[in-house]
């Protein structure tokens, strides 16, 4: 498979280190993702994708859907939906938009968004930023006819998150979640719940079973009548869950029939971390993401899928880098894995490189995710 060259590779450390290193992390994130969009509308996107295209051989079939690739995209890198077909050209498996609200809302103050480099991390407490689930609604109908139209049968497939409004009480959330589920769940291949950010005040006792179960429950009709068919539904849960937590939602998840896990959201954990405590304790709250995410994600993928039936698909998000990474993942069980903190310092052709490790071996991955 045509990939990127080693030296576009090389030379990425060195353009982050000079253009983003020294500035605002949010910043520099909308300036990358604008480049990233520019070249779509410039048109050295059709390039771009004969590039970065996944091998057949990575196809994957996970929750009733046609993946090109198990890699995708994690939630939070294309909160707006405003270039999910941009991200498509790089190689992607799949995309997931948001986090969604029902109502928009500017998220938290800024600055909100600060990296780790040293730890290859982010912290964020961005908010759920977002215009809202009725003005996304025709950004993703229009990303899906883009989407079928570039790749045929074998496009990314797009996933949408959806979360709490912060304005919403807690106890009105079933409500809110509704709203969006039926604004959304027709453009959606399959809908992602986020219970599990620690930026929006109460959410993550969302994760509390009494709770999780009926709201799950109430998306899951609303998405099927709204829509007609069956939208697989995944609940997406923290990494600071208790284990004995993450078997109850393992229980749960067989009880409601949900078609998948996804482990795990960001960690208000700081430990372990080569950075300064008391440059990280300057920054203030906000959930950890990236690197120093490895090991608890991998203990939660480990547990989970060791309590699940096949028949409820595991994502695993916490810490990948490498196709290595990957690999390893999907030895442990996980149907599909997903990135985002690493895509900020490894850069565009960072999908096409994990695809191609992938690719080079495929046979020799036991789990049987990945296969011609």
């Amino acid at each position: 498979m045509p990939t990127s060259s080693p030296r576009s590779v090389r030379l990425y450390p060195a353009f982050f280190q000079a253009v983003f290193s020294g500035m605002d992390a949010e910043r520099a994130h909308h300036i990358g993702f604008s480049m990233i969009r520019a070249a779509e509308a410039s048109g050295a996107s059709t390039a771009l994708r004969l590039a970065t295209r996944p091998s057949k051989a990575l196809a994957t079939r996970v929750m009733g859907l046609d993946f090109p690739s198990p890699f995708g995209l994690a939630a939070g890198f294309d909160k707006q939906g405003v270039g999910t077909a941009a991200l498509a050209d790089l190689g992607f498996g799949h995309i997931e938009v948001g986090t969604i609200t029902g109502q928009a809302q500017p998220g938290n103050p800024a600055p909100r968004l600060f990296r780790l480099v040293e730890d290859r991390a982010l912290i964020n407490r961005m908010g759920f930023n977002n215009d809202g689930a009725v003005s996304l609604a025709p950004r993703l109908k229009a990303t899906r006819k883009k989407l079928t139209s570039r790749f045929g049968r074998r496009r990314p497939v797009l996933g949408v998150n959806i979360g709490k409004t912060k304005a919403v009480p807690l106890e009105e959330a079933t409500s809110d979640y509704l709203a969006s589920t039926s604004a959304l769940a027709v453009h959606a291949d399959y809908l992602a719940v986020n219970v599990s950010s620690p930026n929006t005040p109460g959410l993550r006792q969302l994760q509390d079973i009494e709770a999780l179960g009926p709201l799950l429950a109430a998306v899951r009709t609303e998405a099927d009548r709204s829509t007609g068919r069956h939208v697989p539904l995944t609940v997406k849960i923290a990494p600071d869950l208790a284990d004995e937590d993450i078997d109850a939602v393992a229980a749960m998840a067989v009880e409601l029939g949900l078609d998948g896990v996804i482990a795990t959201n960001t960690t208000v954990a700081r430990e372990g971390l080569r950075t300064p405590a008391d440059e990280v304790a300057s920054l203030g709250a906000g959930g950890l993401s990236g690197a120093p995410l490895r090991d608890r994600s991998l203990a939660v993928l480990a547990r989970l899928r060791g309590a699940l039936p096949e028949s409820v698909a595991v994502i695993s998000v916490g810490g990948v880098t490498t196709g290595a990474d990957v690999r390893q993942r999907l030895e442990l069980g996980a149907d599909l894995v997903q990135g985002y903190t690493a895509f900020l310092y490894e850069g565009p052709f960072w999908a096409a490189r994990i695809n191609r490790d992938l690719a080079g071996v495929s046979a020799g991955i036991s789990s049987g995710t990945v296969r011609a």
